[in-house]
């Protein structure tokens, strides 16, 4: 079984919760893969598809909102295809996608590739993030943008009709040789029209990452790879429920750095804050107890070292400091 749900952040990269959960058997898929052996993957009608379950997800979480118009739809790769373009327009709300597809575009003799070629740029973008190594690393974007008409795939035209669509493009100006280089580019229904506009798109988009930080605590923390219940409906029930905990270790840890003066009786009860008060240090007490003091004695039980020279706790100390609490 698979799931794949969508998290609720705000422009800030605060967690607020899952919009929704789609739970799925790749037997249900079965034979799709070997149907694209033979039939070009843009005729397979996207019912016959995984993919579908972006669909799902994005009426899902446009229905659980009411605020359709309010929605901004953050999406990988893996969700760019056209029929997401067309259900974001049917009901209402906005997409930020990050293209893999070279799309036909304008009267449909030109692909979207060609008329970034021919777009000049519109300034550059700075952005900060650690590699794989856990280094820090600066690099320096080039953005360009462009509002265009994108066309449906050849074997899908007489279904769905054209889009005017905004595409930005951002890659890094003299990238290092012992990485690979930045290359974002990024399609939307936005309105698109400075640079500020497309930096600030960047910057959404860039949020994004905070899903694959809530998918780690799920797969590492949570363990739900290695569920063996005996029914789909237990084993979906169970996910469900480390879904929410995943989420709430995510929430946590992004509102000890956005509200650490918050009052602490938000998150914990009363014999959690006794027992956190106790682990804690003579050396570490203060005597404003506030949210930041209780999270960073979490973190502690969960191997945070609590230096000033360090940052602030991620998900992963806070994880293991629940559990520790919990025992």
């Amino acid at each position: 079984m698979s799931t794949g749900p969508s998290l609720a952040i705000t422009p800030e990269g605060l967690p607020l919760g899952l919009t929704a959960a789609k739970f799925w058997s790749r037997a249900k898929f079965k034979g799709t893969a070997a149907l694209k052996r033979k039939v070009n993957p843009t005729r397979v009608p996207i019912e016959q598809k995984e993919s579908m379950r972006w669909l799902d997800n994005l009426r899902r979480s446009c229905d659980l909102t009411g605020s359709p118009e309010r929605c901004i739809h953050v999406e990988d790769r893996e969700s760019d295809f056209y029929e997401l373009y067309c259900l974001a327009e049917e009901l209402g709300t906005s997409f930020l996608v990050r293209s893999c597809v070279d799309r036909l575009a304008e009267d449909g003799d030109t692909t979207i590739a060609r008329v970034m070629e021919a777009t000049q740029s519109s300034g550059r973008h700075e952005v900060r993030f650690r590699d794989a190594k856990g280094k820090t690393q600066r690099a320096v974007l080039v953005v360009r943008h462009a509002t265009m008409t994108v066309r449906p795939p050849i074997g899908k035209q007489k279904r769905y009709r054209h889009q005017q669509l905004q595409i930005i493009y951002a890659e890094e100006l003299n990238p290092p040789e012992d990485r690979a280089p930045i290359s974002w580019k990024l399609i939307t229904n936005l309105p698109v029209e400075t640079h500020a506009d497309a930096v600030s798109k960047l910057e959404w988009y860039a949020l994004r990452w905070k899903i694959e930080t809530f998918f780690r605590t799920l797969k590492t923390g949570c363990r739900i790879e290695e569920l063996r219940l005996t029914t789909a409906d237990r084993l979906a029930n169970c996910i469900a429920l480390c879904c929410v905990v995943a989420w709430r270790v995510s929430w946590l840890t992004m509102l000890g750095r956005d509200a650490p003066d918050a009052c602490p009786a938000t998150v914990f009860t009363d014999i959690e804050c006794r027992l956190l008060e106790r682990s804690t240090p003579e050396n570490k007490s203060k005597p404003q107890r506030d949210l930041d003091f209780y999270l960073r004695a979490v973190a502690r039980l969960g191997g945070y070292l609590d230096r000033a020279s360090d940052p602030p706790p991620g998900t992963t100390v806070i994880w293991r400091g629940f559990s520790r609490l919990a025992e």
